[in-house]
């Protein structure tokens, strides 16, 4: 197993990262990539950039990321979601009534992107991220949202014991709620 060393961002060094990140994007998510999005221009670099530039600025943004010498091996981030923001209200018509009083009293915190390197994947780079980034967040409603066809993620979210509450929004994405929070 490679040495690999978390760090928590302040929102300063995420912007200040933010080209490195979308490197380990576009090769996550890329051709050839094991992430596989399916969705079209799902490496989309530029757009990648676009959403992170958004995200950095939201309320409470968190973000780990894991590195092995010189390399950035991968990434987790999310932000509060706000209430009466389009997130917010769209998050809440899937989420079960506990858990959706408790997002209406502004304790909903969404992971937006989870990225790891193909060569750092079954080693358990992913979990440790989200521990690290959820420490913080430990009373909150967590969810979880991807693309409707990224098997990874699923596959992710599955060995995380999240339920799968529902597809929302346009694009549409689906919600995935953290154990014990609904």
């Amino acid at each position: 197993m490679t040495e690999v060393f978390l760090r928590r961002l302040t929102r300063w060094q995420a912007e200040q990262q933010r080209e490195s990140i979308a490197n380990v994007y576009v090769e996550c998510y890329g051709p050839g990539g094991a992430g596989g999005s399916g969705e079209p221009g799902g490496a989309d670099r530029k757009a990648f950039l676009e959403r992170f530039e958004r995200h950095v600025q939201e309320p409470d943004f968190d973000m780990v990321t894991a590195d092995s010498g010189a390399v950035l091996a991968g990434c987790l981030y999310g932000f509060r979601a706000t209430r009466g923001s389009a997130l917010h209200d769209a998050l809440r018509g899937v989420l079960p009534a506990d858990a959706a009083g408790r997002a209406g009293a502004g304790r909903l915190f969404v992971l937006t992107e989870l990225m790891v390197l193909p060569d750092y994947r079954l080693e358990g780079v992913a979990t440790r991220l989200r521990d690290l980034l959820l420490s913080r967040h430990m009373t909150d409603v967590v969810v979880a949202v991807v693309p409707p066809a990224d098997g990874v993620a699923h596959e992710v979210l599955r060995a995380w014991s999240y339920t799968k509450l529902g597809a929302f929004g346009s694009p549409q994405r689906e919600a995935w709620l953290r154990p014990g929070t609904g």
